[in-house]
């Protein structure tokens, strides 16, 4: 069964600041029925009809985080590198040595894949590694290391030759612990006939640490009236999306423009993208690289820094508990956060319904769903607002932003294979260090900075010119500005989830 939208909804903002004829009751045109003319009056309600309930799509980013003010023109933060020693090469066997072989790095543990040095893999000679291919594992020692190159001796055979199996595809190589003979300094490399020529073969390692940035974006917005205009009474009574009410109508379009560019706050924190020295984007900002144009949302830094999941194919993200399975392993590799908010679309919403109520036996005579059985005399519960799997709790919750035609729902519905189902958002807090206070801060994993100082506070700035009510300049109008700067930051994306 399909469902066919109605076409003639008022559903586009008018850049009009007044009730027109395109909007509303005709009463000064030709036709016989709406005509002043007419012998008889018609029955007017005055009260505008709310249609589309709660318009504002903000509320997701209060939900999940928190606001700080800044000074500067950027936020600079630092998150911990892994602890453990774990990166991906290939094994080479016979290259250039005797009847030995080698390790070839090709990705660290963070997926760099060029550049390496001795700190960037962390490898060192007398370390015990296990080394993993498809369908096989062995315990090796690393006799002697390089940037890039790691010589290997297995534990079980005379030499790498006899393990076949581990040249096939992509190995990976993990440091379990290490192995000495007496008397041996650090510095001293294994006995062996085919030491690399590495003066460095063996160093101290050091933590380390990636350092992320993000910059604010200006955004404005005004709203202006006519002194004769707000003057005049309509005859349609306007409710604002903040509960005031009245028939002067610049009041109704004012309180839509600040309702609108309270949206505009968040959607820009979830959607905007960083941009680059290569588009026309920073000849119309008048900025000279690539740090001065876009800040990046949240969907664009789990796309950069964390995980992606598409579901099963032909069907909604996270709809079965295979599906879920496979999102818990990653964060098991990840930082194995055990709480988690699922901010969903309908469709996802429904289908993860329908996956926790067919892992629920049914009863005789009704639909047991939940704790407690449901009976005929009860209104049917055949929603769930969350689920425990594993060691992780999920909790679920609607996000409007994705079903709202007007918003992402209907990029969603345009986008199809590209379209974002919904997020999944750790709960708790971070300990990172911030470079501008110069100490370890502990703050939710997604927060808000915007511009701020003794002199002028830029989070949400307000103001009034004109000639109407108090008067600041000549203008025979009133122009309410609104103005914001800010960011959003989003420490850890490793432990999100995106749900494509």
């Amino acid at each position: 069964m399909a469902i066919t939208p109605g076409d003639n909804l008022n559903s586009v903002p008018t850049s009009q600041k007044q009730a027109l004829s395109s909007n509303y009751l005709d009463l000064t045109g030709t036709t016989a029925s709406t005509n002043w003319a007419q012998q008889y009056v018609p029955d007017l309600m005055e009260k505008e009809a709310e249609v589309f309930g709660q318009r504002t799509i903000s509320g997701f980013l209060a939900q999940v985080g928190a606001e700080e003010a800044m000074t500067a023109d950027q936020v600079v933060w630092s998150e911990q590198a892994r602890l453990h020693i774990s990166v991906k090469g290939t094994i080479v066997v016979d290259a250039g040595t005797t009847s030995n072989g080698t390790f070839e790095v090709t990705a660290d543990i963070d997926g760099n894949t060029t550049g390496f040095t001795l700190a960037d893999h962390g490898v060192r000679a007398n370390d015990l590694c296990l080394i993993a291919s498809p369908g096989v594992t062995t315990m090796c020692l690393a006799t002697d290391v390089d940037t890039a190159t790691i010589m290997i001796e297995p534990y079980d055979a005379a030499d790498l030759s006899a393990h076949t199996s581990l040249t096939a595809g992509t190995a990976t190589l993990l440091v379990v612990g290490s192995e000495y003979s007496k008397g041996k300094s650090y510095s001293s490399a294994s006995a062996s006939t085919n030491v690399l020529t590495s003066a460095d073969s063996h160093e101290a390692n050091e933590p380390t640490f990636k350092s992320f940035s993000n910059k604010p974006i200006i955004m404005k917005d005004y709203y202006e009236v006519s002194g004769s205009d707000a003057s005049r009474i309509g005859w349609v009574e306007i409710t604002s999306e903040g509960g005031a009410s009245g028939y002067l109508w610049y009041l109704k379009a004012e309180a839509d423009t600040r309702a609108r560019f309270t949206d505009y706050l968040e959607m820009a924190m979830l959607e905007s993208v960083r941009g680059s020295n290569s588009t026309a984007v920073d000849a119309s900002l008048v900025a000279s690289g690539d740090d001065n144009v876009g800040t990046q949302g949240l969907f664009d830094a789990i796309t950069d820094r964390g995980n992606v999941t598409s579901g099963v194919t032909g069907v909604n993200a996270a709809t079965d508990l295979a599906e879920f399975d496979a999102i818990l392993a990653e964060f098991d590799s990840q930082g194995a956060i055990e709480e988690n908010m699922m901010f969903v679309n309908r469709a996802t919403s429904l289908a993860i319904d329908d996956m926790l109520a067919s892992m629920n036996s049914y009863g005789a005579g009704g639909t047991s769903y939940g704790v407690f059985d449901n009976d005929e005399d009860m209104a049917l519960n055949l929603g769930f607002s969350g689920f425990r799997r594993g060691s992780y709790d999920f909790y679920k919750s609607d996000f409007r932003y994705l079903n709202d035609k007007a918003t992402r729902g209907g990029i969603n519905a345009a986008a199809t294979s590209a379209a974002i189902r919904g997020v999944i958002v750790p709960a708790g807090t971070s300990s990172v260090y911030d470079q501008q206070l110069g100490k370890n801060m502990k703050r939710p994993f997604l927060h808000v900075r915007y511009r701020a100082s003794a002199t002028d506070n830029r989070r949400l700035k307000t103001w009034v010119t004109g000639s109407v009510g108090a008067a600041t300049s000549a203008l025979d109008a009133m122009q309410m500005h609104f103005l914001s700067e800010r960011c959003l930051i989003t420490q850890g994306a490793n432990n999100f989830m995106l749900m494509n």
